[in-house]
């Protein structure tokens, strides 16, 4: 079977005639009215009329002549400057029926395009299964092997297309354009410069201009629009805005411009983009493999102070890489630090990643930043981590929720706002409550579960998780009772966050005031080599 012929036809104002009323019927008059074709549907008075259809037939949008198929509906129907022989047709009642046989074979002789419903052999054409964006449009056709699969296909190349494309297919078409007409305009101007008499001559007069120099100015220029189309990569393409538009006029302003396409293509700075990225609990692999990704396409890597040397390592050589500032009394000011500096590398044209440890938006100021940059015309594409309230205990052995005993799990911050005391959730047997940045304001926050209305049993369980999933993770299993002097004992390692509840008592018992458990190999332990090397 030799391949189909694939076109893109405008069917404005055309005429296109649909035998049935079923579903797939409905289908192809929705379709007929997106294209601008008028749909007349033909169908018998007492069939059963899909309701999608009927609707649109009570609106006045498409017209049922309520009786069966007749043979001169072929040409009767259709618009009058084509003698109303319809432009196409569409039997949707299946192609087992001898009325579908007969209307492919009159449609065929009347050279009418014809579709019949699970019929390839008498089809004279197919529909694709079509992505549209704007004036973009992507058809596959599987050639009638299979609609579900072409349809599957299709998405498959429409997910891998990055957003806007449509809109840059838009401003590069009104781009040609412009060319075309300052191209235009340029000629008619020497022309009538050429016809000048008695009004003076102009400084170009004695310019010997010749077609084959005007053709040259003009091939030029449209070869320069063709290289930007053909080699920039597709994600530039897609985020091209009309100051864009402006600018690469400007760089190759006249027909007779001597700049080449690659100073054009300079002339358009790439617009930066700014990537919030979670770097989860600690160990390297447990980047999502989009936050790896992010990190090797960076130019400049803000992080937070607290991720782990592990995970930086993968940072590539050629890449800038700042670290917040931040120690107690200075966290606002290296926050605005921070962010005039992604700023900074964004209006640069740089692709900038905020590193952050965990989640960006558990209690790390996620939603703030992305509304700063936002706000400055960066809309910022955000990656989650693996927060370390959920996967902290995990790596500790404490499930979070366990039948019987825990149901509930509350993540909480640890450390009140601009010193004020924190306000702890009060006591629920089957809770267990997560406090992120605890540890150094520990004794204000336990001495506040003691109190009247928060009301926690002095033994409950609990545990103090620092540097969870890293090689010198370390877990002291206690109670609340004896969870500062635990703290105070074997010292501080942030960072770090308290587990409380009864959660913490289900795999791991013990007898003493206090346990401390050392380090953390499983994920080493699992045996799976994995490339996360930096590039060059």
């Amino acid at each position: 079977m030799a391949p189909a012929l694939l076109t893109a036809m405008n069917s404005t104002g055309h005429v296109h005639l649909i035998i049935g009323s079923n579903p797939l019927a409905g289908a192809r008059c929705t379709r007929s009215l997106e294209v601008g074709a008028t749909p007349i549907v033909i169908a018998p008075q007492d069939g059963t009329v899909h309701y999608s259809l009927m609707k649109r037939i009570e609106a006045g949008e498409i017209k049922w002549l309520q009786r069966s198929f007749q043979d001169d509906d072929l040409t009767s129907c259709g618009r009058t400057e084509v003698d109303s022989v319809v432009d196409a047709v569409f039997v949707t009642v299946g192609g087992k029926l001898p009325l579908s046989t007969h209307i492919s074979n009159l449609c065929r002789r009347l050279r009418i395009p014809v579709n019949v419903a699970d019929a390839p052999n008498l089809c004279s054409f197919t529909l694709l299964s079509t992505h549209s964006d704007g004036p973009l449009q992507i058809g596959v056709t599987t050639s009638g092997k299979g609609c579900k699969l072409s349809a599957r296909i299709r998405r498959e190349i429409a997910a891998s297309l990055p957003t806007n494309l449509g809109e840059a297919v838009e401003r590069l078409g009104a781009l040609r354009r412009r060319i075309w007409e300052e191209d235009h305009a340029a000629e008619l101007s020497q022309d009538l410069e050429a016809e000048e008499e008695d009004t003076g001559q102009a400084a170009t007069f004695n310019q010997l201009v010749t077609a084959e120099s005007i053709e040259a100015a003009r091939s030029r220029r449209m070869r320069w629009l063709a290289q930007i189309c053909e080699y920039w990569p597709l994600r530039r393409l897609a985020s091209i805005t009309d100051v864009d538009v402006e600018t690469l006029l400007q760089s190759y302003a006249r027909p007779n411009s001597q700049k080449g396409a690659d100073e054009g293509q300079n002339a358009f700075p790439q617009r930066g983009r700014i990537i919030l990225a979670g770097s989860g609990p600690g160990h390297p692999d447990l980047l999502t493999r989009a936050t790896h990704k992010a990190i090797l396409s960076a130019d400049l890597i803000l992080a937070d102070k607290l991720v782990p040397s592990p995970v930086l390592d993968l940072v590539p050589r050629r890449v800038a890489v700042h670290i917040a500032r931040k120690f107690p009394g200075n966290a606002d000011k290296a926050q605005e630090e921070l962010l005039e500096m992604g700023l900074e590398g964004l209006k640069a044209g740089k692709i900038v990643v905020r590193l952050k440890q965990g989640d960006p938006y558990i209690y790390g100021r996620g939603g703030e930043e992305f509304d700063f940059f936002r706000s400055h015309g960066y809309v910022p594409i955000v990656l989650p981590g693996i927060t370390s309230a959920l996967s902290a205990p995990l790596f500790a052995a404490i499930p979070s929720t366990h039948r019987s005993v825990a149901d509930q799990v509350l993540i909480c911050t640890g450390t009140g706002r601009k010193g004020v005391a924190l306000d702890p959730p009060p006591y629920v047997e089957s809770r267990t409550v997560i406090f992120l940045m605890a540890l150094h304001r520990l004794s204000s926050l336990v001495e506040s579960l003691f109190l009247d209305g928060k009301n926690y049993p002095p033994q409950t369980p609990c545990a103090v998780l620092e540097r969870a999933s890293c090689s010198d993770q370390r877990i002291i299993r206690t109670s609340l009772e004896h969870v500062c002097a635990a703290v105070e004992e074997e010292g501080s390692r942030p960072p770090g966050l308290l587990v409380v509840g009864n959660a913490c008592g289900v795999l791991a018992q013990f007898h003493q005031k206090w346990i401390v458990e050392d380090g953390f190999k499983a994920l080493d332990d699992l045996g799976i080599q994995g490339d996360v090397s930096p590039l060059a």
